[in-house]
Order: C-alpha cells, then sequence, then structure tokens
C-alpha cells in the first residue's frame, strides 16, 4: 500500500468490514528469513506447506482469525458485465479512466487519482476515496498477483 489509510474513512472502512485488513502491516516486522522458508515449503499444486512432520494448510477460517474478514452472511456469486465500464467507473469513484479493459482498471492511475483526502472533503468525497482504498487492499495485500475488477468494489456498499 503506498500509504496508511485515513482518519477519515474509518468508519466507512469498518463498516464494510476492512478496517482490520487496512491496517496489516502497522506497527508489524517482517522476518525475512521465516517468510522465505514458508515460500520454499509451499506447494502450488496441493495448496499446502510441507513441514519436517507433516503437512498444513490455510484455511477459510484461518484468513478470518488474521484478516479479521467476514467468512459468513452473503456471497459473491455472479459476474458483472457491462457495455460501459466508464460509467461505472465514474459513479462508483467520481473519475474515469481513460482505458478500461473489460473492467479491469490500472492501479497506478488509482493511486495517482486518490492520492490524498482533505479534511474539507464531503461525504461523497469520502465514500470514493475508501472505494479506492479497499481496491488498493485487494490488489496489495488480498490479491497480491491478480488485476482487481470493478465488479468487486461494485458490491461493496456503504
Amino acid at each position: 500500500m503506498s500509504c496508511p489509510s485515513s482518519p477519515l474513512i474509518e468508519n466507512y472502512l469498518r463498516e464494510a468490514s476492512f478496517w482490520h485488513v487496512a491496517n496489516i502491516g502497522q506497527g508489524c516486522k517482517l522476518d525475512m528469513k521465516l517468510i522465505s522458508a514458508f515460500v520454499e515449503r509451499w506447494r502450488p499444486e496441493t495448496h499446502t506447506f510441507h513441514l519436517p512432520r507433516e503437512e498444513c494448510t490455510i484455511t477459510l477460517e484461518d484468513v478470518q482469525l488474521q484478516l479479521g474478514l467476514p467468512v459468513d452472511g452473503f456471497v459473491l456469486t455472479e459476474s458483472a458485465q457491462s457495455a460501459d465500464w466508464g460509467a461505472i467507473c465514474y459513479d462508483l469513484l467520481g473519475a474515469i479512466l481513460d482505458t478500461i479493459y473489460g473492467g479491469r482498471i490500472d492501479m497506478g492511475w488509482l493511486q495517482d487519482t486518490f492520492l490524498a483526502l482533505g479534511d474539507d472533503s464531503t461525504e461523497v468525497e469520502r465514500v470514493r476515496y475508501a472505494r479506492a482504498y479497499i481496491l488498493q487492499i485487494f490488489r496489495g495485500y488480498l490479491m497480491p498477483d491478480v488485476t482487481v475488477r470493478f465488479s468487486v468494489v461494485s458490491k461493496i456498499v456503504f
């Protein structure tokens, strides 16, 4: 993440159950040797860590406990199809990206467009900033190897 979340959007992040995720890494020291050891023991074909005594995997409950994300309630199962991604982009974020490929947005544009939130910002601006921040959370923490689509943020309602 390019910067910590603004206190002005804390309530929106809490309402969307992303407050805990937004604070990952704050005051946390990473042990690169430990991370390297786990990376070497990860087997992507079985989605498990191969440890000296047995195998270990990460469960949905582990994710819930570590990230504080809810794993019960409504699920996202549909695919968002749209002919006018620019209109969706403007509706959700208040700005339009020059090129949108099938709902995919460029994270560099997102960071450049939502640099800082002023103390005099309106509620609409804060909601849009919170949505942009949540998209950055998806790209930075939750799914760093995939492209974030608008269908993800369109389900986040404040």
